[in-house]
């Protein structure tokens, strides 16, 4: 019996030996694959932490697929010094650096003051059009762009200074910041903001190139346009147009959207020309020798509507905005079939006045009109007739003073006059961004609203059995 219980106990303590070298084993385990997969997270994290850019871009974001161009060349150069490969280069907010006069020259590039041009290089299409002097907060080279709305590649800025001892102008580069601009309908191309920045001192460069490599040599050159405030543009109202397309050819529409509005105050207007007619251009180009307007190219490489909405039309908007900016005090962004009417003033200078008498408009950086229909299915007026003039007959916003009763509210088909030094992101709608401090004022409708002469907007001719009214606002202007 003694040595039953003996034999029991020893069997016992063997199982709880074993038992506890199990328990250590598992333990020294644990704590080693802990400490091994702690650590390795510990420096992927820390090395993501102290990285300029997002994981997924740590690696792929700086490839090049040009011909004898390296890893991480552009850091190397930029810097001029020597560091591990697998070291990132710089973000968009380092300090720009010296002159590197071991880069590609310009070459014969003119300066363009505005035209699309490409950026060699890129794996995706980009290109640039125009440069402007950014001098509100950061300071820096604003360029009106148009690339990949997801994932945009990255770029460089070379600024270009006047050399007083050599014909070649001096260099310096900094590291461009994609900015893209909100209103793209996800398409797989938008309008976008290069952002080229300055140094604290450093001087208003008098052109810029973006490259996608600094080793690669530039492909477009852009005038940096650069005016100052001034006090004496007060009352100045400039008209910005989307681009002319689908080789436009309304002239006497035209002719009657240009008239009507300098009778509304409007002093000049700016077009973007994809195609138009022969007797269009012939209009255009003769109110461009009185200098009433300015036409610029427009023949962007992206496909329209597929790739990229209606020609790049954000692009244009956003490009008159700063081509404008500091030149006129006010900006109004419409269609050739739209009007901006005031109920009680003849001109958009005088209801501008005549509101901040009224409401206080001091931090109004843009005013919105509510859209209202006048549907050309509609028949048209009757006191027409009462006129023996051919070309008042055929004025569509004289013969058709019918317009649907119902507006749409603000931020849907509205348009508006803006203050361009308080804007920074023009939309076709609306205002994307002011600058802080300023909003946008709602303008009630019997104030003025945007008059719109189109057909049915759905198609068809159901849009006539809306309600209705007459409206004979712009008879005001019939014998001017």
């Amino acid at each position: 019996m003694g040595r039953a219980v003996r034999k029991s106990l020893t069997r016992d303590r063997a199982n709880l030996s074993f038992f506890i070298v199990i328990i250590f084993f598992a333990v020294f385990t644990a704590i080693v694959l802990t400490e091994i997969f702690l650590i390795d997270e510990r420096g992927r994290g820390a090395a993501a932490r102290n990285s300029r850019y997002p994981p997924s871009r740590l690696h792929h974001e700086y490839e090049d697929s040009a011909p004898g161009a390296q890893p991480g060349e552009d850091y190397l150069v930029y810097h001029g010094e020597s560091v591990p490969r697998h070291r990132p280069p710089p973000g968009p907010h380092s300090a720009a650096p010296e002159n590197l006069s071991r880069l590609p020259p310009l070459g014969n590039i003119s300066a363009s003051a505005g035209s699309w041009q490409s950026v060699a290089g890129t794996r995706y299409k980009f290109f640039v059009f125009a440069a402007y002097y950014e001098r509100r907060g950061q300071r820096a080279v604003r360029v009106i762009a148009a690339t990949k709305t997801r994932g945009p590649e990255r770029v460089w800025c070379r600024l270009w200074f006047h050399n007083a001892t050599s014909s070649q102008p001096q260099s310096v580069s900094v590291p461009g910041k994609v900015r893209v601009i909100r209103e793209n309908w996800n398409l797989k191309y938008s309008a976008c903001f290069v952002l080229c920045p300055l140094r604290g001192n450093q001087s208003v460069p008098a052109s810029v190139s973006v490259v996608s490599r600094l080793r690669v040599a530039p492909s477009n050159h852009l005038l940096v346009h650069a005016p100052s405030p001034t006090a004496n543009i007060t009352g100045q109202l400039a008209v910005c147009i989307k681009p002319l397309h689908y080789n436009y050819s309304q002239t006497l529409k035209l002719i009657e959207f240009i008239e009507l509005n300098s009778l509304l105050g409007v002093s000049h207007f700016v077009f973007y020309n994809h195609t138009c007619s022969a007797e269009v251009s012939c209009v255009l180009a003769d109110y461009a020798a009185r200098q009433r307007l300015t036409v610029l190219p427009w023949r962007l490489d992206i496909a329209s509507q597929t790739e990229i909405r209606t020609e790049g039309l954000f692009a244009a908007l956003n490009d008159c905005l700063y081509r404008t900016m500091y030149r006129f005090s006010h900006i109004a962004l419409i269609d050739l079939d739209e009007f901006i009417v005031p109920r009680h003033n003849d001109t958009l200078q005088e209801f501008i006045q005549w509101m901040g008498k009224r409401i206080n408009t001091r931090s109004t950086g843009s005013y919105s009109f509510q859209n209202a229909f006048f549907y050309l299915q509609w028949a048209d007026d009757f006191q027409k007739g009462r006129t023996r003039d051919a070309l008042e007959t055929n004025l569509v916003t004289l013969h058709k003073t019918r317009r649907r009763v119902k507006l749409h509210p603000h931020k849907q088909r509205s348009k508006y006059i803006c203050r361009p030094e308080l804007v920074v992101e023009a939309g076709n709608h609306f205002v994307w961004e002011l600058v802080p401090g300023y909003n946008t004022l709602n303008v009630p409708p019997h104030m003025a609203i945007m008059h719109h002469y189109r057909l049915c907007e759905f198609g068809g001719n159901n849009c006539i059995n809306s309600p209705s009214v007459l409206d004979r606002t712009l008879y005001r202007y019939r014998s001017r």
